[in-house]
């Protein structure tokens, strides 16, 4: 196709496109969402605990959580099976097979929380309370020898547990990238 035809393409589906919300509104295609069903999905948790919905779990309650819904795909201790382990690979990360887990290589354990509420259990994701998720990270924390084993986690205590993996990652130096670790947290010191 010769640069004129695809430019002429290009500016066509552009055209095209740009008019989209006003196409729907005059085709009365969808519907606005309310401030309720807004807030059904938005769930995100940045790194430093925003969006920590309130409840606990502990490590004990973890425990018999996973053992119902985690097992099955990630192993009786979490160390693998259908699905990817959670547990182990300390150290790992510098050699030639790094293992990539909860305790070698997430940063914050808040993500940790987010990851478990928003797609797990894999066949029935967002289906486990904020309790079972704050239990069941209680947990994966305590097999990865993060928190002990009375640990109980909420939404002022998970923030403040330190990963082993939280200096692990570079801060990109490029000048046009703006690169915090969330939209909440300051600017890095240059």
């Amino acid at each position: 196709m010769c640069r004129s035809k695809r430019a002429a393409v290009l500016l066509a589906l552009i055209l095209a496109t740009a008019g989209g919300t006003a196409a729907a509104e005059r085709l009365g295609l969808g519907q606005p969402l309310s401030e309720p069903q807004l807030a059904r999905w938005n769930i995100d948790v940045d790194a430093q605990g925003h969006g920590l919905p309130p409840g606990k779990g502990s490590v004990a309650q973890g425990q018999r959580v996973y053992a119902q819904t985690c097992a099955a795909c990630h192993g009786d201790q979490g160390q693998g099976g259908l699905a990817d382990a959670l547990v182990g690979g300390r150290g790992s990360l510098a050699t030639a097979k790094p293992l990539k887990t909860i305790g070698s290589f997430w940063p914050y354990a808040t993500t940790v929380f987010d990851f478990i509420n928003r797609a797990m259990p894999y066949n029935a994701p967002k289906s486990l309370s904020a309790d079972e998720v704050y239990a069941v990270t209680a947990y994966l924390l305590h097999l990865n020898g993060i928190v002990a084993a009375d640990t109980v986690l909420d939404a002022a205590s998970l923030p403040q547990v330190r990963m082993p993996n939280r200096d692990g990652f570079i801060s990109d130096p490029r000048p046009d990238t703006r690169n915090v670790a969330c939209q909440h947290c300051p600017a890095p010191s240059q």
